[in-house]
Formats: C-alpha cells, sequence, structure tokens
C-alpha cells in the first residue's frame, strides 16, 4: 500500500484506498480536495451511505455490486476503469477517469479498493479541438468542392459539340470530385466528429473475421472465393479499420487486375511469432520489371491504363501494415496471377514490435 501511495503521487494522480469490510477511507491524496472541490469528510460520508444522492454519488458508485459479482466469480471486476462527470461546490462540472483494484488477501478474498482519479479536462480540450479544427477542414474543403462540381456539371451539360476524350476529362473531374466530398462524408462530417471520444475504440480483431470479409468482397463483385485458414490466433492486436484497409486494397487490386469471373484465393496461417496472410488472383500478374516499384507513392503499372485509381492503394496497405510491424510484399507468381503477402506479429515481446 505505501508503495502504492508513493508511485500515485509520482505521477501526480489523486490516490485512494477504500477498505472493503467496513467502507471506510483509509487513504486520499492530500490534493483530492483541489481536484475534487471536496475534502476526505465528505467522500467518507458518501461511502459510508452509498444510496444518499449527494454530490459524490457518482464518484462512490456500484461498489456494492462489484465486490458482489466478484465474490459470485467475475474476474472482470477485479480491475475496472470508469468515466464520470463531477459537479463541483462552486457549480463547475470536471471530468474524471477512475482507475481502480481490488486488494485481495491469501485466500483471494477482496479487503481494499485501490485506484487513482485523473482530471480528463486537458484529454477533453484536445479532442474539442481535434473535432474543431475537423470541421474547420470540412468546410474549407467541401466549399471549393462544390465549385468545382458546379462547373463541371455544367461543362458537362453544355459539351454537345466536345469530342470524347474531352467528355470523358469531364467525368474523371466528376468522379474525383464525388469521391473527395464521399470521405468529407466518412471522416469529417458533424456526425463522425461527434462520434469521437464517445466509447474507446478496439485494439484488436480476430483475422479470421478480417478474411471472411474479403471474402464477402469478391463474392458481392461476382467472383469465385477459395478461403483457406490454418492455425490463427482469436486476436490480432492492431487497428481493425487500418488492417480491414491493408487487406480491402489487395482485394480490390486482384478484382480489378484479373479476367471477370475468375477467382480470389485468401489463405491464413498462423506461423512463428505471428500470421500469414496471402490473396491471390489468377490475371496477367505485375508487368516485368515493375515488381520493385509497385509499393511507391502514386505508381501506377502499365496494365493499369483505363483503370480507375491514384497509385497510393498499396502505398497505403503497405504503410498500415509497417505501422503495426508487420510487412506486405509480392510474391514472384512467374505470370501465374499476381501473390501479396502480409505478414503480421502476434507477441508484442518477439519479432517486430506492435505498435
Amino acid at each position: 500500500m505505501a508503495a502504492f501511495r508513493a508511485i500515485a503521487e509520482l505521477a501526480g494522480d489523486t490516490a485512494f484506498i477504500i477498505d472493503c469490510r467496513d467502507r471506510a477511507l483509509t487513504y486520499l491524496s492530500a490534493g483530492a480536495g483541489q481536484l475534487l472541490g471536496y475534502g476526505e469528510q465528505e467522500l467518507s460520508q458518501q461511502l459510508l451511505n452509498p444510496d444518499a444522492d449527494g454530490p459524490l454519488a457518482a464518484l462512490c458508485a456500484g461498489m456494492d455490486a462489484r465486490l458482489r459479482r466478484f465474490a459470485d466469480g467475475d474476474r472482470s471486476r477485479l480491475h475496472v476503469i470508469r468515466d464520470i462527470e463531477l459537479t463541483r461546490p462552486d457549480g463547475s462540472s470536471i471530468p474524471l477517469q477512475l482507475s481502480s483494484t481490488l486488494v485481495l488477501d491469501q485466500a483471494g478474498t477482496a479487503v481494499a479498493l485501490a485506484g487513482v482519479i485523473r482530471d480528463r479536462s486537458a484529454e477533453r480540450a484536445i479532442q474539442a479541438e481535434q473535432q474543431r479544427f475537423a470541421r474547420m477542414l470540412n468546410h474549407e474543403f467541401r466549399t471549393p468542392l462544390a465549385v468545382i462540381d458546379g462547373a463541371i456539371q455544367r461543362l458537362e451539360a453544355t459539351s454537345a459539340m466536345a469530342d470524347e476524350a474531352v467528355r470523358q476529362r469531364y467525368r474523371k473531374i466528376g468522379s474525383a470530385v464525388d469521391r473527395l466530398i464521399g470521405m468529407l462524408d466518412e471522416y469529417l462530417s458533424p456526425e463522425r466528429m461527434a462520434e469521437l471520444g464517445r466509447a474507446r475504440a478496439p485494439n484488436g480483431v480476430d483475422p479470421r473475421i478480417l478474411l471472411e470479409e474479403a471474402a464477402d468482397q469478391a463474392r458481392a463483385a461476382g467472383r469465385p472465393v477459395k478461403l483457406d485458414l490454418d492455425g490463427l490466433p482469436p486476436s490480432l492486436r492492431g487497428d481493425p479499420q487500418g488492417l480491414r484497409l491493408a487487406l480491402k486494397v489487395l482485394v480490390d487490386n486482384a478484382l480489378a487486375f484479373s479476367p471477370p469471373g475468375s477467382g480470389v484465393e485468401l489463405t491464413g496461417r498462423g506461423v512463428a511469432n505471428g500470421i500469414d496472410i496471402r490473396v491471390r488472383d489468377h490475371g496477367a500478374g505485375v508487368p516485368p520489371g515493375e515488381s520493385l516499384r509497385i509499393f511507391d507513392k502514386t505508381f501506377r503499372g502499365s496494365n493499369a491504363v483505363g483503370l480507375p485509381g491514384s497509385g497510393l492503394g498499396l502505398y497505403m496497405a503497405r504503410a498500415v501494415l509497417e505501422v503495426h510491424g508487420g510487412t506486405l510484399e509480392l510474391l514472384d507468381q512467374q505470370g501465374d496471377g499476381a501473390m501479396f503477402k502480409i505478414w503480421l506479429p502476434t507477441q508484442i515481446n518477439r519479432g517486430k514490435v506492435v505498435a
């Protein structure tokens, strides 16, 4: 307990220790009054009267239920993190995060509750500034895009005498504007900004789900899929959306650079210290001499003429995987389609470091 208090005080957190047997507050950091606006006496009274609707009710809520659930075998109650809004005596509100753990005796019985209270005001301010900046970007980008969109529509409407090449350029500009507006709606819309900070982002995903989603993507395009999974771990640490993006890029390429109706092969294997994922198509493969450049930013192969794209897909996919400590490479198929290999680590303390 003494070591816990010293570490908590050194980190600048407000620490507390509560006796589980009589709900007595046995320790509270000296700076608690400045943070909470209430002292040790008010907190002790709230703990002894948990059903009272006092100003510290949210801070002390749920302790009895937590102890009962833990005693019944619910190990998820051993460590708990909660976010609350506390109203101070002066009427101001402060966002707090409570991190607490049950201290057990040799018999495994909870004898004390030790924890820290952290002020999240600075974090909330950063989130608010990020949202303000994103809204500003949304507005600043959307306005000129709307001007371009209106202009290109007028050009298309009055281009009856233009040749096909000119009309095709108009259509490409219109499609590019649509894509950019779609990205604004997806990432910088007011609705997306409102979601920020509401929930902790997941930091793991089942690799089987990733591959099954990729298979569904290919099937939705009318392609037969061969899905082969073996020895995959139940969870892979990383950003789910980023990993989905990397795999989607590879499937998109397999669909774009292979004949209609040809199959796509997806393989997932558990290997030493990681997983091996492969995406293979049955097209013409990467043109000779271009395999070393396909991951370069904005590079488009000679076989991409007439196909939509910006040359950023493989570049982004490799960047995402490298951030996760993984790799992306093209395997030589000698003209029998293209096969891309993803390797991702599954252990933090061995192999590459997981971001």
